[in-house]
């Protein structure tokens, strides 16, 4: 074999290794797995979030530092973090939290948390409106952490 020929098959090799690498994030009706860069690192069997069709869905967001992986001090500096973790991945694929259609809290105590949650959404949307959402008192979150946010963005897909 010539060397154009072995370039030219390894070249190939690649490019089919590449398209493979992709077409693995879809699933068959073409649903997207989203890892942006910057993210945080998921432990476990869970995406950070999938897109389908105009739709991002992220998975519950804690107040965890992507450059540590750990979890950030402070109930509110926390509760701050996870909701910027969860703009983030919506930013990744064109969404802005303007673009929430749905927000889920958990909170470990209503009482404590909800009010720093809604300081939070406040900072982060300005004086609304806001997106609808659903906040529910939890007795235990994963790391014993005290606030997890998921959300639901609209975001049409670029054709």
């Amino acid at each position: 074999m010539t060397r154009t020929r072995v370039a030219a098959l390894a070249a190939l090799s690649l490019s089919f290794s590449a398209s493979l690498a992709v077409a693995q994030d879809l699933s068959p009706n073409g649903v997207k797995t989203l890892a942006p860069a910057g993210a945080i690192k998921t432990t476990g069997t869970w995406s950070l979030g999938t897109r389908a069709g105009d739709f991002v869905y992220i998975a519950g967001m804690r107040g965890i530092d992507a450059a540590t992986n750990t979890l950030v001090a402070g109930d509110e500096a926390r509760i701050r973090q996870a909701f910027l973790n969860m703009k983030l991945i919506a930013e990744s694929e064109g969404a802005s939290l303007r673009d929430a259609v749905r927000l889920v809290v958990y909170v470990t105590d209503m009482y404590r948390f909800r009010p720093l949650v809604n300081k939070v959404q406040e900072e982060l949307w300005g004086k609304g409106p806001y997106p609808p959402r659903t906040i529910i008192e939890v007795d235990r979150l994963n790391q014993d952490d005290i606030c997890e946010v998921e959300g639901t963005f609209y975001a049409p897909a670029k054709k």
